[in-house]
């Protein structure tokens, strides 16, 4: 019995070099499913008219959706049509069409589908120039680019170590690259919102990679194994109450605001990539330094 307790315990030490080829099997397939996907599409993500530009029409009644866009797909350009409903009773508010095409042939083809002039009591409308939408874009990835560059310095500022700080950014990295290829996979046109999220996951990606390495690098006393453990408990007790939260906004808020429910999307696919990257990935390559370090 005894035996086989000591073996329980003991097969992370066995098999932590081997739980690594998940993690390279995943980076390579994401490597190469956004090589493919911005060969076929020439960038990155697939984005939305706040960020190719285009025209935003909110629509106060009720409609059918699949009639409506029927109706309007072979007269608008990029169509895409969403409803709005109340919270409380689930019941249909509005109809939000998004298009990119120009204001001005939006509400002509419009008026000419609903039969009634469109106004200001019951309809709004939106136009972003494509000039405008790009430099937003640029700033945003720029934006991105920088803080996570910024993150590094930090990382190798408080660890000054090279191997536990380079383990802390590629998983950062990896849960970026990973949740990038999840959004591409279920076809999320991404907004300025969602560019914003991928720039908060940032900061979720790294805050318990931290926490393992400084239990792991600093404290004394515990064996290997316990400092991982304790900061397991810790870390996933952090995570997982941030996905909780995630999710539930995300139930809250996904009948009335698409940017809110995409921002709530994004975080919680980096969540669960986080959980993967830090306690599989992370975790593998600092008891691999550590064992090397100490013998």
């Amino acid at each position: 019995m005894t035996e086989e307790i000591q073996q329980t315990k003991n097969w992370h030490d066995k098999y932590y070099k081997i739980l690594l080829i998940i993690p390279a099997i995943l980076i390579i397939f994401s490597f190469i499913y956004m090589i493919n996907f911005y060969n076929q599409n020439g960038d990155f993500i697939k984005k939305d008219i706040s960020l190719t530009g285009g025209t935003s029409v909110t629509l106060y009644e009720k409609l059918d959706v699949l009639e409506l866009k029927q109706g309007l797909q072979d007269k608008l350009q990029d169509v895409n049509i969403r409803e709005i409903y109340d919270l409380i009773t689930q019941e249909q508010k509005a109809v939000i069409i998004e298009t990119t095409s120009n204001a001005e042939q939006t509400k002509s083809v419009l008026e000419a589908y609903l039969k009634y002039e469109l106004t200001d009591e019951n309809s709004s409308f939106e136009f972003t120039g494509s000039s405008l939408s790009e430099g937003f874009y640029k700033q945003l990835l720029i934006a991105i680019l920088i803080s996570f560059v910024a993150m590094g310095i930090v990382i190798f500022i408080i660890f000054r170590t090279f191997v536990p700080s380079i383990a802390v950014i590629a998983a950062a990295f990896a849960d970026i690259l990973m949740t990038l290829v999840a959004v591409n996979i279920l076809g999320i046109e991404v907004s300025t919102a969602g560019i914003v999220a991928f720039l908060m996951l940032i900061g979720y990606s790294v805050d318990t990679d931290i926490l393992l390495t400084s239990r792991v690098l600093k404290r004394e006393g515990d064996s290997l194994n316990k400092k991982i453990f304790d900061s397991f408990k810790t870390g996933m007790t952090m995570t997982l109450t941030a996905l909780f939260s995630v999710l539930v906004a995300f139930f809250i808020v996904k009948s009335f605001s698409n940017l809110l429910a995409q921002i709530f999307t994004i975080l919680a696919i980096g969540l669960v990539f986080d959980i993967f990257n830090t306690w599989v990935t992370n975790v593998s390559i600092i008891k691999w330094y550590m064992k090397n370090k100490h013998g």
